[in-house]
């Protein structure tokens, strides 16, 4: 039996893996930002995903001006479609890179989908319009869900409350 939540072998839900799986994928990116390993396999999903035949649907390359460098960076990214319009949520909240760039460069970025690159224009969501984003993101990038701490299933409230924590984007195209 399992300390930390009895039967939890019995049943054979597999509850003990997920956590240990979901607390790996936490500390690849321990402090917002991925180590060594997520920083290769970051460049790995970008290259599949910008291109034509291999990607998934959701996923994407977002390129934006680094706001030290001056130098065009390249992040795989989830597009979430929410009541006819396309989103980019930060998983990694308001301190990851590609956010800070986005803003520095007023929203201006080009996303690469499906083999296809377009001009784009980010307009970020106010934190008190983000919650059913949020819970439509998560069914769609489960990898996302250790970093959110919640799951699609969810009460809305509880995504309410982690809303402020996780910047959500408005796709324009150009």
């Amino acid at each position: 039996m399992s300390e930390e939540r009895p039967g939890a072998e019995v049943r054979g839900d597999g509850g003990a893996l997920v956590r240990g799986l979901a607390a790996l994928k936490r500390a690849m990116y321990r402090g917002g930002r991925p180590n060594a390993f997520m920083r290769w396999w970051n460049r790995l999903d970008a290259l599949v995903y910008g291109g034509r035949w291999l990607s998934p649907g959701h996923a994407a390359v977002l390129k934006v001006v680094g706001r030290r460098s001056g130098k065009l960076t390249s992040v795989p990214v989830a597009v979430t479609r929410y009541r006819g319009a396309d989103f980019l949520v930060s998983m990694l909240g308001p301190g990851a890179s590609w956010v800070c760039n986005v803003r520095a460069a007023g929203g201006r970025a080009v996303l690469r989908r499906q083999g296809r690159e377009s001009s784009i224009r980010l307009e970020e969501v106010p934190a008190g319009h983000r919650a059913e984003i949020l819970r439509r993101y998560l069914a769609g990038a489960p990898g996302a869900r250790p970093h959110l701490g919640l799951g699609p299933s969810s009460p809305l409230p509880e995504f309410r409350r982690i809303a402020p924590e996780h910047p959500v984007f408005r796709i324009h195209e150009l």
